[in-house]
């Protein structure tokens, strides 16, 4: 499912927790990003339509909540990002990045953790 860099910022609102009215994710997305009211309910039927959310009328009116977990977009958009640019190979997606942005001691103890666990699955 493709979602626009506009839609996540209404399913960042709403992985936060709890179902949202519209008014709520106005107000929690509107002034940040200078959208007008109009704006923001544009993006939550765009993503009724692509059934990201859902929404439930209640007796305080609608409520939306997320059908996709932050967890799964993540990782459908991580797997997009490595076959576009590195052929949906890792390795070369972390040589490039250690190449052009200097690693901090903290990230490279993360990536040894990362592979002694990766390699220990693995056996």
């Amino acid at each position: 499912m493709k979602i626009s860099d506009a839609e996540r910022q209404i399913m960042e609102a709403l992985w936060r927790g709890k179902p949202m009215t519209p008014e709520e994710i106005v107000a929690a997305v509107g002034p940040a990003n200078g959208w007008a009211d109009g704006t923001v309910r544009t993006l939550v039927h765009r993503l009724l339509r692509k059934k990201a959310i859902a929404g439930k009328k209640e007796k305080t009116g609608y409520l939306y909540r997320p059908l996709v977990s932050r967890a799964d977009y993540v990782a459908e958009e991580s797997q997009g990002f490595l076959d576009r640019l590195f052929d949906g190979e890792f390795a070369p997606m972390v040589a490039h990045l250690a190449e052009h942005r200097q690693l901090s001691v903290k990230d490279i103890k993360k990536l040894k953790a990362l592979i002694k666990e990766l390699e220990k699955d693995n056996e």
